[in-house]
């Protein structure tokens, strides 16, 4: 039951973090976009030099998430009961799991496919790749892998912890 509600609670928190920020600026999120709208804005001269640099960050981005989630979905996991690694891992591979899923189908596939105010300015055309559900899916799979690392790393700081 414990884990059901954290669930609920971590889906509505990523859902505060996403969607206000895309909504306000779509440019926000442009390296989660399907290539070719990535390609489309990098052609735009209004966007000239904006993908570059949000590449740059966008990988250090995602090597401090991974840390950044680790510990605390660590500290979630002892906080809810497990005191040693397979149950911290399960746990946080769990609550990473089941926030992907309702990532994929309730933000990307329900709203990003959808919602006209997440179009970038110049790519409105460009409806068929706004609507590809095999790339949001095949992001899905990227971020189960990387739940699997965010829960081998919380596992092995519990353990840590606990062993110290």
């Amino acid at each position: 039951m414990i884990l059901a509600m954290e669930c609920i609670v971590l889906c509505i928190i990523f859902t505060l973090i996403i969607l206000p920020a895309q909504y306000k600026d779509p440019m926000v999120m442009i390296m989660s976009y399907p290539p070719n709208i990535i390609k489309r804005v990098e052609s735009l001269p209004q966007y000239a030099g904006h993908i570059k640099e949000r590449k740059k960050k966008h990988i250090s981005k995602k090597i401090f998430g991974i840390f950044f989630f680790a510990v605390m979905l660590a500290i979630i996991a002892y906080f809810s009961g497990c005191r040693a690694f397979p149950d911290t891992f399960f746990h946080v591979f769990m609550l990473f799991f089941v926030v992907n899923v309702y990532d994929m189908l309730v933000l990307d596939w329900g709203i990003f496919c959808h919602s006209k105010k997440l179009r970038i300015p110049g790519t409105e055309d460009m409806e068929k790749e706004y609507t590809d559900y095999l790339f949001h899916a095949k992001g899905a799979i990227v971020g189960i892998a990387l739940g699997l690392v965010v829960a081998v790393l919380a596992g092995g700081i519990v353990h840590i912890v606990l062993v110290i």
